[in-house]
């Protein structure tokens, strides 16, 4: 029994084009998908929350989130043309780790993108009824609330996540123009705010401007972070790519610096408009219109952090189609999560399959603690990206790279670095909780994948099966 049997590149290669997928993204559809993805819940919750942390000093807490984010970024780019097939971190993994640490690593994915998409429903549904209840439309209680809340079940979070599988089902081509539309309109709300805000900064409000010194900084980059999440999902749509050598990196590159330019900006504008210890942190960037009395503006940008969750779900909801897609083609996964709907041309049983459990989780769930979860299961999957890079230098030098890290080792590790630390800062109840999470996958993995793997059986057979 070999836990650590590897895949290689051709395996790979010819999965991905047994797979019936059809390739229609380019470089601004992958941008889009990754902007989807980020732009979301985070830019309008993490930035209120990382200033009440940082002061005024979150600026430089993002500016700190940012550097590990493109550092990340570069490592995925790296890997990304090297494989260029869905699956992510997973099928990095599998080429340069082997079989056991690619499974555990494919069930921390499933984990990141699950609890995501069921978060980010939940919070679109609570963001939804606000707007509703603000024209005086009231809901059910009993509708718009889980049963430890004392309902029946969350109906709009389990709705909008009908909405997106049926998208998602119906093909890509047209969840990607939907995404690029949202994303649009997205970008659209969140220059609103700063154009509107920027005249009202005073620069009084930037004084003192670290209050908490280094350590709130650090300490505010860490919660920033997680408003980044999301440009890995541009890795894994590189099967449904046109030309994904070329359109992974530059889809990658834009998404990065596009999300980094509105983030810096946000929280400049917003620490100078309102006093740090002023911002509403579950609301901040439409109470701080509200404040200076563009109420408005205030309804603007509340629409459109409903219309971005939108997206941030969609996206989201993606990946971990992909993923399960991938692990399944390996045989770690039943068969099913692989078939490709003839019609139009996507995974159709497994991506009804996730929107089933998402909807079920985000629509009787409380989700409040599955947040540091996700954060500690992505950051695992940065640090063993950024591994892989150093590891396939070494192990697979003459295989062709379109676009190469600079400064390996030194970028990767001072990206292990930056992952590192910033898991440090989440609890010991989150650490509890992903080992017991990891220890489901590896008995699932015992008692499942490790009988079911497609490397038991000879490349021959292999080809027969397919």
């Amino acid at each position: 029994m070999n836990l650590f049997r590897k895949r290689s590149i051709e395996d790979f290669k010819e999965s991905s084009q047994r797979s019936g997928l059809k390739k229609k993204l380019s470089s601004f559809d992958l941008a889009a998908l990754g902007i989807g993805s980020i732009v979301g819940t985070g830019i309008f919750v993490a930035t209120g929350q990382g200033a009440k942390l940082a002061g005024p000093g979150v600026t430089i807490s993002f500016i700190v989130a940012a550097i590990t984010s493109a550092l990340c970024a570069l490592t995925y780019s790296e890997l990304a043309t090297m494989f260029p097939v869905a699956g992510s971190t997973y099928s990095y993994s599998y080429v340069a780790f082997g079989e056991l640490i690619a499974w555990i690593i494919g069930w921390d994915l499933i984990l990141e993108y699950l609890v995501s998409a069921a978060a980010v429903a939940s919070g679109w549904s609570g963001a939804f009824i606000g707007i509703l209840q603000g024209y005086g439309i009231h809901l059910p209680e009993m509708l718009i609330k889980t049963p430890l809340a004392g309902g029946i079940m969350d109906l709009p979070a389990i709705l909008i996540t009908a909405v997106i599988t049926w998208l998602l089902f119906i093909g890509i081509s047209e969840s990607a123009k939907v995404n690029n539309i949202i994303v649009g309109v997205k970008i659209f709300v969140i220059l609103v705010f700063i154009v509107l805000g920027v005249t009202h900064v005073q620069p009084v409000n930037y004084h003192p401007f670290a209050p908490y010194g280094f350590k709130g900084i650090m300490s505010g980059a860490a919660i920033i972070f997680f408003a980044f999440i999301g440009f890995d999902t541009v890795s894994t749509a590189a099967e449904e790519a046109e030309n994904p050598k070329r359109d992974i990196p530059m889809g990658l590159a834009l998404c990065v610096i596009v999300v980094i330019i509105l983030y810096l900006s946000v929280s400049f504008v917003l620490t100078g408009m309102v006093p740090y210890k002023l911002i509403d942190v579950d609301n901040a960037l439409p109470g701080a219109l509200s404040r200076i009395g563009i109420t408005w503006g205030s309804t603007l940008v509340a629409v459109g952090a409903v219309l971005g969750m939108i997206s941030t779900l969609l996206v989201t909801l993606y990946g971990q189609v992909r993923i399960f897609m991938v692990m399944s083609r390996d045989g770690l996964l039943p068969k099913s999560f692989s078939n490709v709907n003839k019609k139009y041309g996507t995974p159709g049983t497994c991506t009804i399959i996730t929107g089933v459990v998402t909807a079920i989780m985000a629509g009787l769930l409380p989700l409040e603690i599955i947040i540091d979860l996700c954060n500690i299961g992505t950051l695992s999957a940065f640090i063993l990206v950024s591994v892989g890079v150093i590891v396939l230098r070494k192990t697979m030098p003459d295989v062709e790279r379109k676009f190469k890290c600079p400064g390996v080792p030194y970028t990767p590790i001072l990206t292990i670095i930056f992952c590192f630390y910033l898991i440090s800062s989440l609890s010991i109840f989150t650490w509890i909780r992903f080992a017991a999470w990891l220890g489901i996958g590896v008995a699932i993995y015992f008692l499942y994948g490790i009988k079911h793997s497609t490397l038991n059986f000879s490349s021959d057979t292999r080809k027969k099966e397919a």
